[in-house]
């Protein structure tokens, strides 16, 4: 049984694909397999794939399924995956240098869970950011860190032992965005046994383009069901009230500010703003009371009073003129 398994989700990203199995395959490690599952890909993604498992038959697991989406084909790997701890790896994304060494050598027996940092690159390959997978570094939990809810949610700069899915049935959501608020920081609610590694293991691409523009822009408003289905979860298992302010704050962070910033950026005449912004509201009438909201920068502070009082289109035109100062900067 392998140490780790590696979970690659493909859908139409043949441009991208042979970098990301280079980044991994080319790794002086051993313990590990490599399981690509083709999302019902129409591109040549499927042939880069088969090239691949040709090249590395014992290494690479190939399973074509009909599109389901990014969560249902994280769960076909994860069903059919053998190591003792699994990772999920976008198909644009990539290992950095030295990463797949570092992150088996970080699997100990005490560790259910090790998050690490993202660099974020652009087509060219150039760093553009380092993002932080957790701002406390060493042995983390709920108890001893609750703003660990308050982290980055994504599934792709953690590793995590197999077995906290199987025994849970937490999977990903199929079809829907915000898959990973909706499953990762449930996992933290099963173990205590969580390590929070100073390195950045994890190469995310930045792609030109926005999927936050055109027929896709609705589907911001999935950010409602994403916080409703990680609160009721908390609900359930009776730790909503341990970790109300953390969770209620992750709720204004996605839902209120980030939600609505992003449809202010791609258009701001657009309605979905508005009925995040009433949505919000209605749940949490008492957020600015929220310890975390008062502590938030000068400029989130900005950001939200302009979303308070409905100007929408100043303060799209403000995150448009710092995203191009930031692009250019780099």
């Amino acid at each position: 049984m392998p140490k780790l398994s590696i979970i690659v989700p493909v859908y139409n990203v043949e441009d991208y694909l042979p970098a990301c199995l280079d980044s991994v395959l080319s790794q002086p490690a051993s313990d590990y397999e490599l399981i690509i599952v083709n999302d019902g890909s129409t591109d040549g993604s499927l042939a880069v794939a088969e090239r691949f498992q040709a090249q590395f038959p014992e290494r690479i697991t190939l399973i074509t399924t009909e599109n389901g989406g990014l969560g249902s084909a994280r769960n076909v790997g994860l069903e059919a995956s053998q190591g003792e701890f699994v990772f999920f790896l976008d198909s644009d994304d990539s290992l950095a240098p030295g990463a797949l060494v570092e992150m088996l050598s970080a699997l100990s027996p005490d560790r259910d869970m090790v998050i690490f940092d993202f660099v974020t690159v652009n087509p060219e390959g150039k760093t553009l950011e380092r993002l932080p997978g957790c701002k406390r570094r060493g042995a983390v939990s709920l108890e001893s860190y609750p703003e660990l809810l308050m982290e980055l949610p994504s599934g792709c700069n953690k590793i995590c032992r197999r077995s906290l899915f199987l025994d849970s049935g937490i999977r990903f959501p199929a079809r829907v965005w915000y898959e990973d608020l909706r499953t990762m920081p449930k996992l933290y609610l099963l173990t205590d046994r969580i390590w929070s590694e100073d390195a950045a293991w994890y190469r995310y691409l930045i792609r030109p383009g926005s999927i936050t523009k055109g027929a896709s822009l609705p589907r911001n408003l999935e950010i409602i069901d994403a916080v409703d289905d990680l609160i009721g979860y908390y609900k359930q298992a009776g730790a909503y009230e341990r970790f109300k302010p953390q969770l209620d704050f992750v709720a204004f962070y996605n839902q209120f500010l980030t939600a609505i910033v992003r449809v202010c950026v791609a258009d701001a005449s657009s309605p979905l703003a508005g009925q995040l912004r009433g949505e919000y509201l209605k749940r949490f009438p008492d957020f600015a009371d929220n310890p975390y909201f008062q502590a938030m920068p000068r400029k989130h502070r900005l950001l939200t009073e302009l979303i308070i009082d409905k100007l929408y289109h100043p303060l799209g035109l403000i995150m448009r003129l710092s995203n191009r100062v930031k692009r250019s900067a780099h």
